[in-house]
């Protein structure tokens, strides 16, 4: 099987996990929307969810896989199971005494990062402490988030990647349970939620060492901090958090400014970012993940003509996909945020309030999506000072944008400063690789490209009609207007696909080839 099947494969196997995990997000989130609305308790839980989020980003799931990736990749290739073995047992120990370390530090300061991170609660005492309270309880997420990233790094590496795809899943039934089970036998309903979240993160972990005992990577742990590997790792790691994260300090800063802002405002745009990460996580994530061990392979060979073709084709791909998730997410996002919240104490001015963030955060999500192919280029290569140097810039970019917009648009201004810095951000990273590596078939990207638009104008048409139907104002109906949204929807995709037949699209014929393998088997 060639190295775009296999990537292919495992984005499919990847995305399908995801799709689940993502399903089950939004039955989580609109549970505690029901619950909890758009109120300064479900306010207070997004800010606190938002730091060990951050820094799970940061600490976590982004930096230690695309720091440990292409170490242990190399040791695979190179090196004997036994080695490879120590490195994983090494790190682990490392990365298990770190994460514990910083999880005490942040539940002793937490009084200290609210108030850094939403100053504008300090009016507010009780919104204040009850952040506070959730902060500390969700802060050992980021301990156990962290070791199931690198669970997930050693089986990926290992071209496994079923379990790690479903370990989210894990982490969203754990807290649809505690928020249908606990929180309703506490005096604060909404600390049931954050009880959910560290017990999802436990579970995300142990969810994955049966697959890794199979592989013969059984968790262990041996403190060798002066380990050659663990050197390499710690050495990339630090660049890594900030290269791979702006996106999460983007939002970040968006919660702090939000803040200032009429309560629901950090809501909106926390609903708005988790539909952004639906395709996003789907595909863009999907390809980055199955991508990463291939190009690191590749580098670790010399490969560097195969690594080229790698990047070119996981960018086809992304857009291929994110591009029409564009248009749907825009002309579309009015119903499809009125049939997913819409309900108990979240009304029709929040389904607006969300609306608007979605419409400003869907501008950016090519670049989202596409920074998760760029970056890990550069991490395949062992090269983080590169996505560092733009990230910071993006980042200041970000900060002047948001400060500029945040008067005459509101959230929706913030929303919009996170997509214009993410696409400087995508392009910087693409023109820089061009210079580094040669062609990344710029021409063949953007042909590609004009394509997916050109077919995504039937998406934005029945949009419009949809959207301007009238009905997602009134009450009730739910069969009716689900049963509208799900054919317009489906008869749009539809429509994507046959103008991409009609123009005979590159990656449309690979991804019917590969189908048509599949059955075949």
């Amino acid at each position: 099987m060639g190295e775009e099947h296999k990537i292919a494969k495992a984005a499919a196997i990847i995305g399908g996990a995801t799709f689940i995990s993502r399903i089950l997000g939004f039955i989580r989130d609109m549970i505690v929307a029901k619950g909890f609305g758009a109120s300064s308790a479900a306010d207070a839980f997004y800010v606190s969810y938002r730091i060990p989020n951050l820094l799970r980003e940061m600490f976590a799931e982004g930096s230690i896989s695309a720091a440990f990736i292409p170490v242990f990749t190399e040791y695979l290739t190179k090196r004997s199971m036994d080695e490879s073995i120590r490195l994983a047992h090494a790190s682990f120990t490392i990365i298990l005494i770190i994460l514990l370390g910083i999880s005490i530090i942040g539940m002793i300061f937490a009084p200290t990062i609210v108030s850094l991170i939403a100053p504008g609660f300090g009016s507010e005492a009780e919104k204040a402490n009850m952040t506070i309270l959730m902060t500390r309880i969700m802060f050992p997420f980021l301990l156990f988030v962290g070791i199931a990233a690198q669970a997930m790094g050693i089986l990926n590496s290992l071209r496994s990647f079923g379990a790690p795809a479903m370990a989210p899943a894990m982490f969203n039934i754990v807290i649809i349970a505690s928020t249908l089970i606990v929180s309703p036998m506490l005096d604060r309903p909404i600390l049931g939620v954050a009880i959910g979240v560290l017990l999802g993160g436990l579970v995300q972990f142990l969810y994955q060492v049966p697959s890794m005992m199979r592989t013969g990577f059984t968790p262990g742990l041996l403190f060798d901090p002066f380990h050659p590997g663990v050197k390499r790792i710690a050495v990339l790691i630090l660049p890594v958090m900030l290269g791979l994260s702006v996106s999460q300090i983007n939002l970040l800063v968006n919660t702090i400014l939000a803040s200032y802002l009429p309560d629901g405002s950090v809501t909106y745009l926390y609903y708005g970012m988790r539909l952004i990460q639906f395709p996003l996580g789907m595909f863009g994530v999907a390809i980055a993940t199955a991508i990463l061990p291939t190009m690191s392979a590749q580098v670790a060979r010399g490969s560097i003509g195969e690594m080229r073709e790698t990047l070119s084709f996981g960018m086809r791909l992304v857009l291929f996909i994110t591009l029409p998730a564009i248009a749907g997410l825009i002309f579309f996002r009015v119903p499809i945020i009125h049939l997913l919240f819409q309900h108990g104490e979240f009304d029709y001015m929040a389904t607006l309030g969300t609306a608007t963030a979605l419409l400003y955060y869907s501008l950016g999500l090519w670049a989202f999506a596409g920074v998760r192919i760029a970056v890990p280029a550069f991490y395949a290569m062992q090269d983080t000072k590169t996505p560092v140097k733009i990230a910071v810039l993006s980042l200041i970019v970000n900060i002047a944008l948001n400060i500029l917009l945040i008067r005459p648009m509101g959230h929706g201004g913030l929303a919009l400063a996170t997509s214009i810095s993410s696409s400087l951000n995508l392009i910087l990273l693409l023109w820089i690789l061009r210079n580094k590596i040669g062609r990344i078939d710029g021409r063949k990207i953007a042909r590609s490209s004009l394509k997916a638009l050109a077919a995504s104008l039937v998406i934005i048409l029945l949009g419009m009609i949809i959207s301007n139907s009238g009905v997602w104002g009134l009450k009730g109906s739910w069969g009716y207007k689900t049963l509208l949204l799900g054919a317009g929807m489906g008869i749009s995709i539809a429509g994507y696909l046959i103008i991409h037949a009609f123009l005979k699209t590159e990656e449309l014929t690979f991804l019917l080839d590969l189908i048509k393998k599949r059955r075949g088997k």
